[in-house]
């Protein structure tokens, strides 16, 4: 196994005395904030989390066989994980109504409330809005995630497809498609009459197992076994879904999330993914 170490600071004693801790054979530059110690001790996994939580450092055990080619489909949830808002909760301040629908999205995301239920609340609390809003909220709120483009960059070139699947709403993911190179994108449809949301959504509810469900059929349909897919998230409502991939990665994530996934990043942007899924083509 390779252990990798990523964070916005590494100093080298900090490395050093992880490989020392670890046996590691070498310390190898992946990037700026990623080092990979080669051929580290697993008997030590419980020291190095330690060392690692207490220095602030995002870490994972990598198989030194991995490489990113292994993999062909990268599955994100898309609030909080590939962009840095909850698009709702943006959604509801223009009706001043913020603090209300983020208690229930916050709720929701530790697993305090059914999600179906849960967005069937704060999307009623959303009637009568201009439908205008949700423009004005992808043009002058919704960023991307630090290291966004460069994962998904890293995932194209690898031949990786990408699915963001969501509990949020089309007319973001619509957007984010084209602009990102997105292969597949799902998730909940608003109710619009009259330019202006009913409060209603059309259609089921992209909830925890509608994402599971989706990962599931696009995999099918590229004929990929579990272990080749990727999925990443943040929520409660990722689970399922990072449930049916060989690889799960909690973003900035909840500690209910951090606890389940295969690896959490806490520390760096979503370019830290990247070297989590093994050697590139560069590197063999």
């Amino acid at each position: 196994m390779n252990l990798i170490i990523q964070g916005k600071d590494l100093p080298t004693p900090s490395l050093k005395a992880l490989a020392k801790l670890t046996s590691a054979t070498a310390i190898e530059a992946i990037s700026p904030m990623a080092f990979r110690l080669v051929a580290a001790d697993e008997s030590q996994r419980a020291e190095a989390a330690a060392f690692c939580e207490a220095h602030a450092l995002d870490f994972g055990w990598v198989p030194a066989g991995r490489r990113i080619s292994d993999f062909g489909l990268l599955v994100m949830d898309m609030d909080s994980t590939l962009i840095t808002i909850e698009c709702i909760d943006e959604i509801a301040d223009m009706q001043g109504l913020k603090p209300q629908v983020s208690a229930i999205t916050e709720a929701a995301m530790r697993g305090e409330i059914d999600f179906a239920e849960s967005l069937r609340r704060r999307v009623s609390l959303l009637a009568g809005l201009d439908h205008s809003a949700l423009q004005r909220v992808y043009d002058e709120r919704l960023q991307l995630s630090p290291g966004a483009e460069t994962l998904l960059g890293a995932a194209r070139a690898a031949g990786i497809r990408t699915l963001l699947v969501s509990g949020g709403f089309t007319f973001f993911t619509e957007r984010l498609q084209p602009r990102l190179g997105l292969d597949y994108t799902a998730a909940n449809t608003l109710e619009v009459a009259d330019g202006k949301l009913t409060g209603g959504v059309v259609g089921d509810i992209v909830d925890a197992q509608g994402k599971a469900d989706w990962l599931n059929r696009v995999r099918s349909e590229l004929n990929l076994a579990r272990e080749q897919v990727i999925a990443m998230g943040d929520g409660a409502n990722d689970l399922a879904m990072m449930g049916e991939a060989g690889i799960s990665i909690a973003y900035h994530a909840k500690p209910m999330v951090r606890a389940q996934a295969s690896y959490a990043l806490n520390q760096v942007g979503l370019e830290g993914v990247i070297p989590l899924l093994g050697l590139n083509a560069v590197e063999g």
